[in-house]
């Protein structure tokens, strides 16, 4: 008796294109981006941390964007970060 069996893939297909990566050398006079993905308390953490890389890392700036959700990050958020951060931390909270 022949059986079969289906196998899902959970993986999701890319949106965008890949990123280069860059080590960097520290963070003093870098800027750090922060995209909310909009669950709960992340605004916190994000808030605390921005304090902290500022005041003991010496973070020039730090920027934060908030999306909806399940929604991908707009790409003309996508591409301001790009050219205004050094690095960029994304996350979720609860």
């Amino acid at each position: 008796m022949a059986s079969t069996m289906m196998v899902l893939d959970p993986v999701a297909p890319l949106q965008h294109a890949a990123r280069t990566q860059t080590v960097l050398d520290g963070l003093a006079g870098k800027t750090v981006g922060f995209i909310d993905n909009a669950k709960p308390n992340f605004q916190y953490l994000v808030d605390e941390l921005a304090e902290l890389l500022v005041s003991k890392y010496k973070v020039a700036a730090v920027i934060k964007h908030r999306k909806s959700g399940q929604v991908p990050v707009d790409e003309a958020v996508l591409k301001d970060y790009e050219e205004r951060c050094d690095a960029v931390i994304t996350g979720s909270g609860d």
